[in-house]
């Protein structure tokens, strides 16, 4: 016989989908860290694209989690 699961899979979905957020948060803080060290005079600017584009990824993150709850079977 197969193991049956039991428990809600949205954690292990949600799991999954802190992955995609994960990465682009790293890209995101990377790329700003590699403007300031080429161009220091510009860090005020891009610090702005920096925490838009860093809540624009988290903003992923808390769909998934909702999308988790939402859907659960």
């Amino acid at each position: 016989m197969l193991a049956e699961v039991t428990g809600s899979l949205s954690a292990v979905g949600y799991g999954l989908a802190a992955i995609g957020p994960g990465i682009g948060v790293g890209i995101v803080f990377a790329s700003y860290i590699q403007s300031t060290a080429r161009q220091p005079e510009s860090a005020g600017l891009t610090r702005t694209y920096m925490f838009l584009g860093f809540a624009v990824v988290e903003a992923l993150a808390l769909l998934g989690i909702a999308f988790g709850f939402v859907f659960r079977s």
